[in-house]
């Protein structure tokens, strides 16, 4: 995987678990998951959307089981998967019946690369460890990694109302937000543990523990980190709809991330009806290499505009080739290995176009409002030529093309060696 991690504070230090795969913690490149919201007994839609997340580039991808026809339809999901190309490893979200589904369906559990387990609905009174050690034990059974995932929403209530009473008897109580931050890591810690006596590896072991307030999450995984060394798998659970989503899980998981905490991301967003639903592995990309963690993509760096720009013609070229550089990436992955690392600059005028464009790769600088309708645009640092004319936008696009080929293609890296 391509990433480094350029966080002032050190990484922490976590047990590797491999997934399918793909290495969560142990000093692995933060991992970007997603999860479907396809009817996993509809083979086809699953299928469909599975392979859409991995070509935006999700690297493990969640899907839901809930019954004996979605956890029939697994294998044959991962077969049509395979025979797709598409190795993505695949994680069985279960609640309630997991016990049951992993044990009347052997194929599905062999299928799955991971499972997902909620301690908080696992079962429930005299029930609840023995149907979470039968999930621990079928994951032994065929060396599975699982996902112990507590969420705030389904809180082990007995957990909770315990810690609620003894705090009463204090002289000086936390108040009741307090008390079930300290449930839900208690719950993540101790439900751990058990797996652990029970047989199951640390190094099989991944911790979540979701909440949907920016400020709980930081408090709850800042004391999580500290109190266990299991690998953890960031959220922020029930984060809404389209820029609020986007705004809150950044928040909480950029702190997190930057103090060196966290060893793969899911970034949770409500779609729109009929909406796109790899809209969250581009967040999660676009988080992780704007902070500098990772590279996904090729960066293009725009203006934001003003009164010098009142034509949209820097901001259509932007998102025309911002665009572009993502649909062709599945392809230019292994074509233009290290093409990630591109930095294009489309801006709109000459007060600060000239500068940013000679910082990118290649950038084009183009006239503002009043200007000379000319563009000049600059390759690694130096000015290579000026556009002028109505096929401004298309002759850039073309530069961009040929400078891919030039510096990243085989040809390229002849040239250089």
């Amino acid at each position: 995987m391509t990433g480094y991690f350029s966080s002032p504070f050190a990484r922490r230090t976590s047990v590797g678990v491999d997934v399918g795969g793909v290495v969560v913690g142990g000093g692995a490149p933060v991992v970007v998951q997603s999860m479907t919201n396809t009817d996993t007994a509809d083979i086809d839609q699953t299928v469909a959307q599975v392979a859409a997340l991995h070509r935006a580039g999700s690297e493990i991808v969640r899907i839901t089981v809930d019954r004996d026809e979605s956890a029939a339809a697994v294998p044959r999901i991962r077969e049509r998967l395979e025979r797709l190309g598409i190795n993505v490893p695949l994680v069985g979200d279960f609640h309630y019946i997991g016990h049951k589904l992993l044990a009347d369906h052997p194929a599905c559990a062999e299928a799955l690369a991971k499972y997902r387990i909620n301690p908080g609905n696992v079962g429930f009174k005299d029930k609840k460890d023995r149907q979470f050690a039968a999930i621990v034990e079928m994951a032994i059974r065929h060396d599975k990694p699982v996902r112990i995932g507590v969420n705030w929403g389904s809180l082990d209530q007995e957990l909770l109302t315990r810690l609620m009473d003894e705090n009463q008897s204090q002289g000086f109580p936390l108040t009741a937000q307090e008390v079930t931050r300290e449930a839900i890591v208690q719950s993540a810690i101790l439900s751990a543990e058990m797996a652990e006596e029970i047989g199951l590896a640390r190094e099989k072991i991944i911790l979540s523990a979701k909440v949907s307030g920016v400020q709980d999450l930081i408090a709850v995984y800042a004391e999580l980190a500290t109190r266990s060394n299991h690998a953890l798998h960031l959220g922020l659970t029930e984060a809404g709809m389209g820029s609020k989503g986007i705004v809150a899980s950044s928040a909480a998981m950029g702190i997190l991330l930057q103090q060196g905490i966290g060893d793969t991301i899911r970034i949770s967003l409500t779609p729109e009806p009929n909406g796109d639903r790899t809209r969250e592995v581009q967040v999660s990309q676009e988080l992780l290499q704007t902070m500098g963690f990772r590279q996904f993509v090729p960066i293009v760096a725009a203006c934001p505009g003003c009164g010098r720009t009142t034509s949209t013609v820097f901001q259509e070229l932007a998102q025309n080739i911002q665009a572009d550089l993502r649909k062709n990436m599945p392809v230019w992955r292994e074509k233009y290995p290290g093409v990630e690392n591109l930095k294009v600059a489309v801006m709109g005028c000459i007060v600060n176009g000239p500068g940013e464009s000679k910082h990118a790769d290649i950038g084009i600088s183009l006239p503002g409002t009043g200007e000379t309708p000319t563009a000049p645009v600059f390759v690694d640092g130096k000015k290579s030529a000026t556009l002028r004319g109505p096929s401004i936008a298309a002759d850039f696009e073309k530069m961009v093309a040929d400078y891919i080929e030039r510096r990243f293609g085989q040809h390229g890296k002849a040239a250089a060696e």
